[in-house]
């Protein structure tokens, strides 16, 4: 019987197939910089950010036409470009120190963007915004609580100042203390401190010690009438909760309140100047008695007494 051929048959030997060597080139297109990764090579400085500079009051110039920049003024500050609201802000500073007329009908608008700055988590907006406080209250100190605040805007902007007076951001923090330190000696007295009044509950203790030390200031600039008119026993009150904040400076600023108005109390009852002590200890201890709880009151007396 003849075999028949078998197509399918495996052949004798079996060849591998030959692995190819692969060779990297180099793109010859894209040229080695030597200064990469190099040590010693110093590194190139970065190109400064225009909106990161802060120009300090005294350097800022009048504008040449404050009439046209007013008419722009909005526009500029509703900007998405954070960049060019820094640069809007420090115009309203230009205003605000050179051209207030310009800018006072506007006023109240212009602080509420400024709220909104601040609000912004951009370190050099928000700081620029704090700047322009400043200036604002340097300015307008003595009539911005005079007009009918509806949109809130002034108490707005306090609460947003003393929230960044308490953060970490210490470049942010300090800036937003002078602020504070600037509307407690421009700003009339006694309606700051009727607002002041509402911030030392704020359930933030940090807020609360900012504002216990912004009514320190603001009552150690008050003639004694003007704090007679707030109410000595209520200031009394204030400052005796005060005493016992969990954060020293909270108790520090009570401590001095309650100095200012110990300073000013014998007037009050018109002590002759030379009365004795004793008589002055009895009528101060009588008036805190008759304003404060017992054991806030044997506190306060005889923080004074110390």
């Amino acid at each position: 019987m003849a075999l028949r051929s078998l197509d399918n048959a495996l052949p004798a030997k079996l060849e591998r197939p030959k692995k190819t060597m692969k060779v990297a080139t180099l793109h010859s297109e894209l040229p080695l910089d030597s200064s990469l990764n190099n040590e010693n090579t110093p590194p190139q400085p970065k190109a400064s950010d225009p909106s990161a500079e802060y120009i300090a009051s005294e350097d800022l110039q009048a504008l040449s036409d404050p009439g046209a920049k007013i008419k722009v003024l909005w526009e500029e500050l509703e900007s998405k470009d954070w960049t060019k609201v820094c640069e809007a802000l420090n115009d309203v500073r230009r205003l605000a120190l050179h051209h207030s007329a310009l800018l006072l009908p506007i006023l109240e608008n212009v602080m509420l963007i400024m709220v909104k700055s601040l609000k912004n988590p951009r370190s050099a907006l928000c700081k620029t915004a704090i700047m322009t406080s400043t200036d604002i209250f340097h300015s307008f100190g003595h009539i911005l609580l005079s007009a009918s605040d509806e949109t809130k805007a002034f108490d707005n902007l306090l609460l947003q100042l003393l929230l960044k007076a308490s953060q970490d951001k210490r470049f942010v923090c300090e800036e937003a203390q002078k602020a504070l330190d600037t509307m407690a000696q421009f700003t009339t007295p006694l309606p700051l401190l009727k607002k002041l009044q509402s911030c030392v509950n704020h359930v933030n203790l940090r807020v609360r010690a900012k504002a216990a030390v912004s009514i320190s200031k603001c009552v150690s600039n008050m003639e004694l009438e003007i704090i007679k008119e707030f109410g000595l026993g209520t200031l009394l009150q204030i400052a005796a909760e005060l005493l016992n904040d969990r954060l020293p400076d909270a108790r520090e600023a009570a401590r001095s309140i309650i100095n200012v108005i110990h300073s000013g109390f014998p007037k009050k009852d018109d002590t002759k100047e030379n009365d004795d002590e004793e008589e002055t200890s009895e009528t101060w201890q009588s008036f805190c008695s008759s304003n404060l709880p017992p054991i806030s009151a044997q506190s306060v007396a005889k923080l004074v007494s110390q």
